[in-house]
């Protein structure tokens, strides 16, 4: 039997020993901060590939609900709806506990024309994706600083529709760094990776990001995320990408947005637009 590896583990640690340093060596804030809009206005994980460093306080609730459509990468096959959604709660101790779980949209039926029988699609994932579960950790003390430093840990679960071949435990760790830029914008940043099990050879097919984001205000209540990225994976090498978008935020703790951009499925990038909704719940 081969030995399982601590490499997951490593990795984990190192990214939280640089969040340490990192986090010690940014100034205080005064308590005012937590005044700013960029602070005090709801800012959703979503809809780009960047975590924000937004940590909710102990008892708060949100819930992030978004829909993608996208195009395939060869343009041979259909398009597909993807669902999603994250729910995320406070605990003690600068800590974020989340859950997140895509639904993708049946493909397998094509309507028929007339009485001329259509080519038959080839089988495609659909139903409940895996699960993915993980935490946040905030490494300062200030929770309203206009620099943050947060870990974030995830564990995605083989708990998907069967459609969803070679399921396996993933482990994940990104640091996350934000620079608050006057009182209504934000630079954002992530760096991390996703690996398949928990043996050295899981390595080989994970996966490393990436990106750096700008998000605003317009108006008051209207404002934009833009976002580039890069993935790197041993099979396909570098792939860059961008989502941009505007947001509607009638209230500071709900918001509408409107998003495009492409994404990555099988080394091409694949055309998408979507939407979403997100809603701090009243304590």
């Amino acid at each position: 039997m081969r030995t399982t590896t601590l490499l997951t583990a490593t990795g984990l640690l190192l990214l939280a020993g640089s969040a340490r340093t990192l986090a010690q060596s940014l100034p205080s804030d005064p308590v005012a901060n937590a005044e700013t809009p960029f602070i005090r206005n709801l800012r959703p994980d979503r809809p780009g590939q960047t975590v924000t460093t937004s940590i909710l306080y102990p008892g708060q609730v949100q819930v992030e609900l978004g829909t993608l459509r996208y195009a395939p990468p060869d343009g041979l096959g259909p398009r597909r709806t993807l669902s999603s959604a994250l729910l995320r709660v406070g605990f003690f101790n600068h800590i974020e506990l989340r859950a997140s779980q895509g639904y993708l949209a049946d493909v397998s039926a094509r309507p028929t024309l007339g009485d001329a029988p259509q080519p038959s699609l080839p089988s495609y994932p659909n139903g409940f994706a895996p699960l993915t579960v993980g935490a946040k950790f905030l490494a300062s003390s200030n929770q309203d600083a206009r620099s943050q430093v947060v870990l974030l840990t995830e564990l995605t679960l083989p708990t998907g529709d069967a459609s969803y071949l070679n399921q396996t435990y993933e482990p994940a760790a990104r640091l996350l760094v934000s620079q608050q830029l006057g009182q209504r914008y934000g630079l954002e940043a992530n760096v991390g990776f996703r690996q398949r099990g928990f043996r050295a050879e899981g390595t080989s097919q994970g996966q490393y990001l990436g990106t750096l984001a700008l998000n605003g205000a317009i108006l008051p209540t209207v404002g934009f995320f833009a976002e580039t990225y890069t993935f790197w994976q041993r099979t396909y090498g570098w792939q860059p990408g961008l989502t941009g978008g505007l947001y509607w935020r009638p209230l500071p703790g709900l918001r509408l947005d409107l998003n495009a951009g492409n994404t990555w499925r099988e080394g091409r990038a694949a055309p998408q637009v979507g939407a979403g909704l997100s809603v701090r719940l009243p304590k």
